[in-house]
């Protein structure tokens, strides 16, 4: 073997390849994540089969059989049947939470169970104003209620149902509102309101998984909201304009104006536009869980890397400050060590939780890598400096993990600190010289 292949720059070089190689074992572990994600939310949907899942409500919406005067390719106008909806003037929902958690298998998902009271009324003049515009086509005899709800599953009862104070009955319906939402639906007799307005009161409990979303369905929408979570997340198009989060709960209070949306108060249900719009209007709130494992093993695992260029430029500074040599296999020994803790962070995070799970596997990987390195430098403080570098190690990264605002500041401060101390320790070393002859093999004692 020639001079050059026996000096430091060989080894830098087969460390630096050795690490590259631990890529592998990296990746699948957070393959092995992403497997795990995906199994908690098949899980989820398991769950929200038979719950209900993330759940949208709309309110009430007026929907009348129409005839659109199109235009054919032989310049002839032709009547189209279609569907004009038409909205109330105002809505008014106060949505009361109840909320438990549901477990398939391991994994559970928040889900809840809403008394909902809805209020609003249709005036005569946007009736009129929606009628004017589509001409003398409307069937007035096929009119109708609609309740819009995303997941029907989710209707566990209709307890109150008023028209103009008079009690009704919702009919089961096949017909779908903006693409996605299910309907129920109440026969409303056009004819026989005589320009009055139409005043409705709606009571129903629904049920569903993760998240409640409300349809801004009137030309004033006012939602207030009650549930007994810490963590809600207000998600969608609009923030609440009052909240209160505690230990105990949350409330919250959105109040939103026609002004607000990209849809009209009257439209044809074949305008896919509006569709897409009345989609991106919807608010509401998800129940967050704070503790997202699956999430800090993704983040934990982008630090795989460093965590074993790190522990290998550890061992190869002792192989240069004392004069020893560390065989190539026991650096994939080292490196087989550090890829474990990522495997076993995920098994036991899933069971108890990301911070004891955390300690337990830092600690089971700091003691094996501090033994071994006893026994390969042959040195109890060359074991226990090692073993007590990597524990800061591993602490500073769950810093880190948990400052999620200030993670890449606090991640950038570590790594210019570390590669200044490695800069510090080496700035004696005479790179051009080859390894010492008298330099021994670093070995296990035999017993």
């Amino acid at each position: 073997m020639g001079h050059w292949m026996k000096g430091w720059t060989a080894k830098v070089l087969g460390v630096g390849l050795l690490a590259l190689l631990m890529l592998l074992p990296l990746w699948k572990v957070q393959s092995l994540v992403q497997e795990r994600q995906g199994m908690r939310q098949a899980a989820i949907d398991q769950i929200a089969q038979g719950w209900g899942s993330e759940q949208v409500l709309g309110g009430l919406v007026l929907a009348v059989p129409s005839q659109v005067a199109t235009p054919q390719p032989s310049g002839d106008m032709r009547g189209v049947v279609d569907t004009t909806y038409v909205l109330p003037d105002t809505a008014t929902a106060v949505v009361d939470m109840t909320v438990d958690k549901r477990r398939y298998g391991i994994y559970e998902a928040p889900v809840f169970a809403s008394t909902v009271q809805l209020q609003g009324r249709f005036t005569p003049e946007d009736i009129a104003l929606a009628r004017q515009a589509d001409g003398a086509s409307w069937v007035d005899g096929k009119a109708e209620l609609r309740l819009v709800l995303g997941d029907l599953r989710g209707l566990q009862e209709v307890t109150e149902l008023k028209i103009n104070g008079m009690a009704q009955r919702f009919e089961s319906s096949a017909v779908t509102f903006g693409g996605s939402s299910s309907t129920i639906v109440v026969p409303l007799d056009l004819a026989s309101l005589q320009d009055q307005p139409v005043e409705f009161s709606v009571k129903l409990r629904v049920a569903g998984t993760q998240s409640l979303q409300v349809l801004p369905l009137a030309r004033t929408t006012d939602v207030t909201m009650h549930a007994p979570w810490p963590d809600p997340s207000f998600i969608g198009a609009a923030l609440p304009l009052e909240r209160t989060v505690n230990p105990e709960g949350f409330s919250a209070r959105w109040h939103l104006l026609d002004l607000n949306r990209k849809f009209g108060q009257s439209w044809h249900a074949s305008d896919a536009r509006v569709d897409a719009a009345v989609h991106d209007a919807a608010f509401g709130v998800a129940l967050f869980q704070p503790v997202d494992v699956y999430q800090r093993n993704v983040r934990a695992g982008k630090y795989g890397l460093l965590f074993v260029t790190m522990t290998f430029v550890a061992f190869f500074l002792f192989e240069v400050l004392r004069r020893l040599r560390v065989h190539p296999v026991q650096y994939l020994l080292v490196g087989a060590a550090l890829t474990s803790f990522y495997v076993l962070l995920l098994a036991l995070s899933e069971q108890i939780g990301f911070g004891p799970a955390y300690a337990i596997a830092a600690a089971s990987v700091v003691s094996i890598i501090g033994g071994y390195a006893m026994a390969v430098l042959g040195a109890r403080r060359a074991g226990l400096l090692l073993g007590g570098a990597l524990a800061l190690v591993y602490a500073m990264l769950y810093v880190v993990l948990a400052a999620e605002a200030y993670a890449l500041l606090i991640g950038a401060v570590v790594l210019v600190l570390t590669v200044a101390l490695l800069m510090y320790l080496t700035r004696r070393i005479d790179w051009y010289a080859s390894m010492p002859a008298a330099a021994q093999p670093a070995i296990m004692e035999q017993p």
